[in-house]
């Protein structure tokens, strides 16, 4: 082969390997970052119904099955919620009962497939709950957000975002208890979600665009009455959270934040939902850079969100060891950081976003002891 024959064919070569190279990084970035709302989060095992009977379900044995808590269970067609696991129930070494609390949408029948989910109810505050609410429109900077608002007697709101994989129906989880608290509580939906603008290329940014609708949301309770607000997020909303609370024009109406699982690491939780939905190991790091050129995420943005040298109010962490998304230990070092601000409470044996799910009367407690100081 000539000399320029050859050089040719290896730029070819280069330029080919190169250009898939980009491709398999953004085919990788978009699988992580396309979660679809209202979806269990990948990574959760599909279980089988094996059988049912009066408040009673029996499940594929495995160690989500067998989880502490409360969870709801989402199949096709299908939304119940159970409790904890009866190991006093005859079952088969496979299996697992768990009390079958409610069917909430559809059947529960054997040869039923679902997932675990923090996400119990469906439907409106009324509907769900039997609580009061109001639907409104919260003008961000995409369009118009739909939002619940759930009134109260206090001038304190709460400001509720749920996250990956869940919609403003996750937050329904601890609106009973907010209510008794007689706190006004404003849960939003933002892009991407049901109801709302679709984001440039239908893609999360793990909250670092997302949070300027948490910001449109903070406006508009200022305007409609709110003295104070507090923040409370799951997953990619606490993520939001922290952008609010740093980036803000009205920060200084912001009294305390409440953050369950938060991405507080981008590139780990990027690469454990890409790893979640099987992208061969060696391409991670091409769908790292891919996110950052085709969504825009930007990590100095976020580690400078999640700054403990920034965070100016206090702040109550709900997180554990077994969030294999958002790892455990950013929270640790965020609240070893700044112990005059952040009191971490370490939530065993509980998935992403699932805090309250794993011991809902520990979680309650602790947030009331946090909100009573704030108001």
């Amino acid at each position: 082969m000539r000399p320029a024959t050859a050089t040719a064919a290896a730029v070819t070569t280069l330029i080919g390997a190169g250009a898939a190279a980009v491709a398999a990084g953004r085919y990788t970035s978009s699988a992580a970052l396309k979660v679809p709302s209202g979806r269990p989060l990948p990574g959760e095992p599909r279980l089988t119904v094996h059988a049912t009977a009066a408040g009673q379900v029996t499940l594929t044995r495995c160690l989500a099955s067998r989880r502490p808590g409360t969870y709801g269970l989402a199949g096709p067609d299908v939304h119940a919620v159970v409790g904890p696991v009866l190991d006093d129930v005859p079952h088969s070494a496979d299996t697992v009962v768990r009390r079958l609390e409610r069917v909430v949408g559809g059947r529960l029948e054997p040869g039923s497939r679902v997932r675990f989910t923090p996400q119990l109810h469906t439907g409106t505050p009324a509907s769900a709950l039997g609580l009061e609410y109001s639907d409104m429109e919260v003008q961000g900077e995409l369009g118009a957000l739909p939002a619940w608002f759930v009134p109260a007697s206090r001038s304190t709101w709460v400001i509720a975002v749920h996250g990956i994989g869940t919609t403003r129906e996750h937050p329904l989880n601890l609106m009973t208890f907010l209510n008794r608290m007689r706190l006004p509580v404003l849960d939003l939906a933002y892009r991407g979600d049901p109801g709302a603008p679709r984001p440039a290329g239908g893609l999360g940014h793990l909250g670092d665009s997302e949070w300027r609708d948490l910001d449109a949301a903070i406006r508009h309770a200022v305007r409609h009455g709110a003295e104070r607000v507090i923040l409370h997020g799951w997953s990619t909303g606490a993520s939001m959270a922290l952008h609010a609370a740093a980036n803000c024009g009205l920060r200084d109406r912001i009294s305390g934040l409440v953050l369950d699982s938060p991405v507080l690491d981008w590139e780990a939780t990027l690469r454990a939902l890409a790893t979640a939905r099987r992208v061969p190991a060696p391409l991670l790091p091409l769908a790292v850079r891919a996110a950052q050129g085709s969504t825009g995420v930007h990590g100095d943005r976020l580690a400078e969100a999640a700054d403990p040298r920034g965070l100016r109010v206090p702040t109550l962490v709900f997180h554990g060891p077994d969030d294999r998304l958002a790892p455990w230990q950013s929270s640790r070092e965020l609240a070893a950081r700044r112990a005059d601000l952040v009191t971490l409470h370490t939530v065993p044996n509980a998935p992403h976003a699932a805090m309250w799910n794993a011991d809902p009367d520990r979680y309650e407690e602790a947030m009331r002891r946090f909100l009573t100081s704030l108001i």
